[in-house]
């Protein structure tokens, strides 16, 4: 008996440690609809990471609009532990520098895009670290386009019009084309474009166009930029798990990352042909566009990084040198 009931103790003792040693995160995304690729990439790293690790790491995401954050302060939410980990499309606003990869017309397809991203991504881990936040890894929206409820044939037809940006870099491009650049959150823009307040909206097929295209006849496929997300964690948190853990996570959010990239890519495909079945008007780039276009905003960049401090025209001279231009 005496026996029996040191080996009981033994066993719970041993499942208590087990249970204390597992953690669990929570974590948060600006997306509020959970069947997009992005969502369903952040699921698979929770799943993938629970069963590399045994049960020791698991995650508990919640979707946009689930938690009193706002979209615009994940990365700040993460930093200071309101959550451990996130995925945040609108990161800019706390680490500006990282506004250099969505420089209108600087990256323009997707081999640019993977070399200026490696040549800056030390930049940008150091640069989330001041956060508070370890920058894991991230995945890429398709190609920005416009979206209009006005006819429109080339770059030139912007002019005189409203058009919904996301960013300071897209409302230059806008603005070099004679439009007026309007900032609005996701969930104001459908009432917006049936009032009038604006006439268009930079974005993809498979994002923003994915809900409003009902609103949107018109989509000019001119690449103006790419958006991306960056998928984050707590310096704190991370630290403590172990370096194995630590490794592994690091490699599954490399591997999920892509594949989020490319599910996305897939989508935008899919979803401008049925865009176009159900009556969008697809337009491709006018002839001359481009050229026109790159030598217009050119100077745009070493004006921007001049204007925010060495760091960035350093940041910007990398990405220059890794793309070629």
């Amino acid at each position: 008996m005496k026996i029996k009931t040191i080996a009981t103790i033994a066993l719970i003792t041993a499942a208590v440690a087990s249970y204390s040693h597992a953690k669990e995160w929570t974590g948060y995304t600006y997306s509020s609809v959970s069947t997009t690729a992005a969502v369903k990439g952040m699921n698979r790293i929770g799943e993938r990471i629970a069963t590399e690790t045994n049960g020791d790491l698991t995650f508990k995401l919640h979707l946009g609009k689930t938690l009193q954050i706002q979209s615009s302060d994940i990365t700040q939410a993460v930093g200071d532990g309101v959550v451990d980990y996130g995925a945040d499309f609108f990161f800019s606003g706390n680490v500006p520098i990282a506004r250099v990869l969505n420089l209108p017309m600087l990256i323009e397809n997707d081999d640019e895009w993977r070399k200026a991203y490696a040549a800056i991504e030390p930049t940008l881990k150091a640069a989330f670290k001041q956060q508070g936040v370890e920058l894991l890894g991230g995945y890429r929206y398709p190609k920005q386009t416009i979206f209009t409820t006005f006819e429109i044939k080339n770059l030139s037809d912007l002019a005189g019009h409203k058009i919904r940006v996301t960013s300071p870099e897209q409302g230059k491009f806008i603005e070099t084309f004679g439009g007026s650049p309007i900032t609005l959150s996701g969930s104001e823009v459908p009432t917006a474009l049936e009032r009038g307040v604006i006439e268009g909206v930079l974005t993809a097929s498979a994002g923003g166009a994915k809900k409003w295209h009902e609103f949107l006849p018109n989509n000019y496929r001119f690449a103006v930029n790419y958006g991306n997300s960056m998928i984050i964690a707590n310096s704190d948190m991370f630290a403590d798990l172990s370096a194995d853990q630590q490794a592994k996570l690091r490699a599954i959010v490399t591997e999920e990352s892509e594949t989020t990239s490319a599910e996305f890519l897939v989508a935008e495909e899919t979803q401008m042909k049925s865009q176009q079945k159900a009556g969008m008007n697809i337009i491709m780039p006018a002839t001359g566009d481009a050229t026109m276009a790159r030598k217009k905003l050119e100077p745009y960049w070493s004006a921007w990084a001049k204007e925010n401090g060495p760091e960035y025209e350093k940041a910007l001279a990398s990405v220059l040198s890794a793309i070629g231009k």
